[in-house]
This record gives C-alpha cells, structure tokens and sequence, in this order.
C-alpha cells in the first residue's frame, strides 16, 4: 500500500511502516479492500504524500475522513475528481476563497494544483468503506497521521497550519508554535460556514505570511 511513496516522505516515514500497529492497520485495509468497496482507490491513498513533496511543503490543511460516495475521494482532503459536484464543505471553501481573493469559484472541485504548489491535503483517517462514514476510524491510521504532523513540525521550519473545526484543532498539541503559524477557523461544513469560517480570510492571510517568510504564495 505505502511502497510506492514518494522518495521525500521515504526517508521520514519508512520507519513507521515497520511498527507493529502499521503492520495491523495495513492487515486491516487489505481485507477491507478486497471485501468491500473502499474509498479512495488503493493506488490513491498516498495521495496527499505524492501531490506534496516534503521538501516542497509550506502549508498543511487538515481533514477528518475521505468522502465515502462514489467517485468523490481521491486521497486529498477536501477534494474530489474532476467533473465531481462540489460537496458542501468544498462549495463554502471555495465561495470563502472567492470572496477573500476576489476571483471566481473554480469549476473543478479537484485541489492537485494545490498540493502540487505545497499544500499538504491531509487526512486524519485515510480510508473508508462506502457509504459508511468514519468506518476505519481508530485502526491506526490517526497514529500514523498524527505522527506526519509531529514530524513536519520537528522538521520544517515556518509551515502554516490551517485547522478548520473542533477535530483539526485537536492536532494543535502536536505542532510546535515557536517555530509554525496555526490559524483556526469553524469547519467549513454548512453547519459550521455562518459561525465565522466566512470572513475567515484564512487564503489570502496564509500568503500574508508566507511572503513575510521570503516563500512563495499560493495559487488558489
């Protein structure tokens, strides 16, 4: 599943995959996938890592779970495939980017061009069965990411972490604030969007900052 990473994210993560609990969550993920229709595809799962390399990585968004209907995951938080509709997380991320950049609402849901720029689309739980939300939650996959966020804050310097709703900010005891910017907003699900993720600002704050790091900005 992880052998085809990505040489970056090899030499951070390859002793990981050796621990007992990575061994079990990958024992687990085989027999969901060959039982069950899974979400993303297998070959995609490692997505965010090959978008994103870790040398290149300047920002990092945290997600909870892929979307589990058809065709909608591809391995990026908050993103699906081409010609997908928007779900309404995406709808108000974009409508949020739209009204803070002043551009227009992009057509294709799928955030690659953002990955690819440096911008870590990560997961907490990064599989699931169909239609089935949160269903291989607490397998051993929030071990395995949380220890990605613990490492990018040992190893990088200035990365700006943006954590949308309760679950993200969770991750905020792991992500040294001496050396990284957090910035929280509410989630941008239609339940949390009217409690102040509008008018959060967080894309063009996040380019704020990283021209004050001499780095260059994000194309949203």
């Amino acid at each position: 599943m992880h052998r085809n990473l990505s040489e970056s994210w090899k030499n951070i993560l390859s002793a990981e995959f050796d621990k007992p609990y990575f061994k079990e969550l990958t024992g687990f993920i085989n027999k969901e996938y060959s039982n069950y229709q899974c979400f993303p595809k297998i070959d995609e799962v490692f997505s965010a890592f090959d978008n994103c390399s870790f040398k290149d990585l300047k920002v990092v968004i945290i997600g909870q779970d892929p979307y589990h209907d058809e065709n909608q995951a591809n391995g990026l938080c908050f993103s699906v495939k081409d010609g997908i509709k928007h779900p309404p997380s995406l709808k108000n991320i974009f409508k949020e980017m739209a009204t803070d950049l002043n551009i227009e609402i992009p057509q294709s849901g799928n955030l690659e061009k953002w990955a690819k720029q440096g911008v870590l689309l990560l997961n907490a739980t990064l599989t699931v069965r169909a239609h089935q939300a949160g269903s291989h939650q607490k397998k051993g996959w929030e071990t395995f990411t949380d220890f990605v966020i613990e490492q990018i804050s040992k190893e990088k310097e200035s990365v700006v972490f943006l954590l949308w709703g309760k679950f993200a900010e969770s991750k905020m005891k792991l992500i040294n604030l001496k050396k990284h910017t957090i910035l929280v907003a509410p989630h941008p699900s239609p339940l949390g969007a009217w409690r102040g993720w509008f008018g959060s600002k967080h894309f063009s704050k996040t380019n704020e900052i990283l021209q004050k790091e001499k780095k260059s900005t994000i194309k949203w």
